[in-house]
């Protein structure tokens, strides 16, 4: 049976996986975790980078005896699988993106940033302000500003430059809902033409948040490229 190890996204948890490792199990061993300060966890004071994260993709493989796996990486989830294909190659068999952010530049990551301020949550959006808390406890506020502080980064040095994704030679599958307001397919397609092993993907009447993906429709697509 295929190993299969799911990156969740920014502000997100391992939680957001329940029901998609339900329609895997039969097909993979799947795996997942919680980044640093996600789910409740302690937030570095450092702060957050892709290679940091990329890390601790590494340091879970090591720890789970993992030499080489599959991986579906959910928006930064996408980013990290990039990031890890293209300096850890031999630790990824094949890798699917979905709702990746690609066009990292200071004007978008300023705009992306403004979006998470606690403050302004709280107030014009609680309902989504309870959903973090859930999920990551009371520190949800600074696990915001310290993953808006990390968007700006990318944005004034993105991690990954065009021609790093010219040099990797992983097949690649990256994905893209019609409806996502936050990566546009133009982006992606974008990705797709520079991958020398890339595929591309168009999910209809889809959006960004994963939780709004039927879960069955997702796991087929995954099934179909890692299978």
């Amino acid at each position: 049976m295929q190993k299969l190890l799911l990156l969740h996204g920014a502000l997100g948890s391992q939680e957001h996986f329940n029901n998609l490792e339900i329609e895997l199990a039969r097909d993979f061993e799947v795996y997942r975790f919680n980044f640093k300060g996600h789910g409740g966890g302690e937030i570095p004071a450092d702060g957050f980078s892709i290679p940091k994260f990329a890390d601790e993709v590494l340091a879970f493989m090591n720890q789970n005896n993992l030499q080489k796996i599959n991986i579906f990486g959910y928006s930064m989830g996408g980013y990290i699988g990039l990031y890890l294909a293209k300096n850890f190659p031999e630790k990824i068999e094949k890798l699917f993106t979905l709702a990746t952010k690609w066009d990292w530049t200071l004007e978008n990551a300023s705009r992306e940033s403004k979006m998470l301020n606690p403050s302004v949550i709280k107030e014009k959006v609680p309902k989504y302000a309870g959903s973090l808390a859930t999920l990551h406890g009371n520190q949800w506020e600074m696990l915001m500003e310290k993953t808006a502080a990390m968007m700006l980064d990318l944005g004034t040095n993105p991690t990954l430059k065009n021609n790093d994704l010219t040099t990797i030679e992983t097949p690649i599958l990256v994905a893209v809902g019609d409806k996502d307001n936050m990566v546009s397919i133009e982006e992606t397609l974008t990705m797709y033409r520079l991958l020398p092993y890339g595929q591309l993907l168009v999910l209809p009447n889809t959006t960004h948040p994963i939780d709004r993906i039927d879960p069955s429709l997702l796991a087929y697509q995954i099934k179909n490229f890692f299978l």
